[in-house]
């Protein structure tokens, strides 16, 4: 074996070390390897990120970023697109873990964003969605996080991934714990998500997760008052030999601890606690950290900046090469370009009239949905009608017959029994009067419901093949009132037009949520999408006035999302 494939073998075997020693969670023992460093390879990136991951594990932070820059710089240079996009969110959520520091952490989670939409990823926008709910959860914006939170929770059951699933009940319990008061609540999302993590399907359990329910579910109860139910929660997380972010984790159930007992009155054990805060709190600096974070932040960003401006110089003279080349080829490529050119006109206007029958097609189809739920509503309520008046003329009217020939009897005899037996018929009748506007006020709409309206609807729709309309719902298994359900079908119904009619998609989702309190409806198209600002109170285009106004009538609130070539989203919100 020749020098250069012993290095080769050695260098092997020492990656799959530190390889088993990160999946075994033995962070220190990573750190003690830490002299190797591999060159320019998919191992040497990969070594630079278990680096990182090790150093922010034992909260080393500011060591963390410097290895996480490294194997983001390596990433790059290889163009391997799903690794980079995994340390940029790394990095944010390291960024965003620090208290107080001045740096853009944003851009990093923008690249995600970025990288979501490039592929299609559900996975990563669903993580991109939970962070931006726990920015706005942050803020205090508290609808806007529920809103985002949803979002996951349905990514995360499309996706199966049980894990995000216990993320996102962590982070519903938190918000209404912390910011909404809701304890009950709060305990309910927690409940689910200690549900989720003790089912037998789920082979690897992460303790800092459990850590984290145990030590939210505490708080909660310590916020309801209830101190003994809150330690009890507390010294579970405590028992527990956490791999990841000890320090950090543990300096944080210290304070909440201390905080127990100093309501509980209970001085002296509050004391010990808060000397074990202290020792932890002496042992990371954050003010320290952050200033080394900021530092090496800099440093990358300038190399960056260096090698965008070497690179953008390159290009410069590699165009300028083009540019002669072109100049030559310019004239024969406008010949042909013009003759070109008319026969594309032709085949254009041959399609734009194709497109034209198609949404004619479409909108025929909705407008036939919009008369056969019309028509069904004026059937249930001729029903009604006819039902009450047999009511009447059948039970009240005979009723009311023998009342009066009593009432005749009573005037002649003016006896007790008849009398109590005529007070007895008036209750009959007043009973029958009420169960007849008991039924009137019931109310008819089509019997099938508001969820399979919609669902009948999508189908036509998609049955045509030219558009494919999902419909996806949670928590609709009771009806709604009537009239609200007729309202948002004419909503929904609206939303789908203006799609046909101007985005050009292919796909569309219906997302329907009952929250309980509120109803959230989500619509999605992968169109051509616009600009959401161009659309005015006083000009609302493509039907969102008539939508704009249902929805305020109904007390709630649209929002409208879109970029060109992005596709768009509406998001209406209405209190139940």
């Amino acid at each position: 074996m020749s020098i250069l494939s012993y290095g080769q073998e050695k260098h092997k075997t020492t990656f799959r070390l530190v390889d088993s020693l990160f999946k075994a969670e033995n962070y220190d023992s990573i750190i003690a390897l830490n002299r190797l460093s591999p060159k320019n390879n998919t191992s040497s990136a990969r070594v630079n990120f278990i680096l990182a991951k090790s150093y922010e594990n034992i909260n080393k932070e500011e060591i963390a970023l410097l290895y996480y820059k490294k194997a983001l710089q390596l990433y790059r240079e290889q163009k391997d697109n799903e690794n980079i996009a995994k340390i940029n969110l790394e990095i944010y959520l390291l960024l965003d873990s620090q208290n107080n520091i001045k740096i853009d952490k944003n851009q990093y989670l923008e690249s995600v964003l970025k990288h979501a939409k490039k592929t299609n990823s559900k996975k990563w926008m669903a993580a991109y969605y939970n962070n931006l709910g726990i920015s706005f959860h942050k803020k205090n914006i508290i609808d806007s996080s529920k809103l985002y939170y949803a979002k996951v929770l349905s990514l995360s059951k499309e996706i199966d991934s049980s894990t995000m699933e216990i993320n996102t009940y962590l982070n519903l319990g938190s918000l209404f714990s912390n910011k909404i008061k809701k304890y009950d609540s709060a305990i309910y999302y927690f409940n689910k998500a200690f549900k989720l993590y003790y089912n037998d399907t789920i082979y690897y359990k992460n303790l800092n997760t459990e850590f984290y329910l145990l030590n939210n579910l505490g708080n909660t109860y310590r916020r309801k008052k209830s101190y003994s139910e809150a330690l009890k929660y507390y010294f579970k997380a405590e028992a527990i030999d956490l791999p990841k972010l000890n320090r950090k984790s543990k300096k944080i159930l210290y304070s909440n601890i201390e905080a127990t007992y100093y309501y509980m009155n209970e001085w002296e054990k509050a004391y010990d606690y808060l000397y074990k805060y202290d020792s932890i709190k002496n042992i990371i600096n954050l003010k320290e950290q952050n200033s080394k974070i900021s530092d090496i932040e800099e440093q990358y960003d300038n190399e960056k900046l260096r090698a965008d401006n070497l690179e953008s110089e390159a290009k410069r003279k590699q165009n300028q090469n083009i540019a002669i080349g072109l100049a030559g080829s310019l004239v024969l490529g406008s010949i042909i370009a013009f003759l070109l050119f008319k026969n594309t006109k032709r085949k254009q206007k041959l399609a734009e009239q194709e497109k034209e029958l198609e949404t004619q097609k479409l909108a025929t189809v909705l407008k036939e949905q919009e008369l056969t739920a019309i028509d069904a509503m004026i059937e249930g309520q001729e029903k009604e009608r006819q039902r009450i008046a047999n009511d009447l003329h059948d039970d009240l009217g005979g009723l009311m017959a023998t009342v009066k020939l009593h009432f005749n009897a009573l005037k002649e005899k003016q006896t007790p029994e008849l009398y109590t037996k005529t007070n007895q018929l008036i209750d009959e009748a007043y009973d029958k009067v009420r169960s007849v506007a008991h039924a009137k006020n019931s109310g008819v709409i089509a019997k099938q419901g508001l969820l399979k309206a919609i669902n009948e609807m999508a189908a036509k729709i998609s049955a045509l093949n030219k558009i494919q309309i999902d419909v996806i719902d949670h928590g609709l298994e009771n009806r709604l009132e009537n009239s609200l359900e007729l309202t948002i079908f004419r909503i929904i119904q609206e939303l789908i037009t203006n799609i046909i009619k101007h985005a050009n998609a292919s796909e569309v989702s219906i997302h329907i949520t009952n929250h309980d309190d509120s109803l959230n409806i989500m619509v999605e198209d992968n169109g051509k999408g616009f600009n959401p600002s161009q659309i005015t109170k006083t000009n609302k285009g493509m039907g969102i006035s008539s939508i704009d106004k249902r929805v305020e009538y109904l007390d709630g609130n649209m929002t409208i999302e879109s970029e060109k070539n992005q596709g768009s989203t509406i998001i209406i919100d209405i209190p139940l």
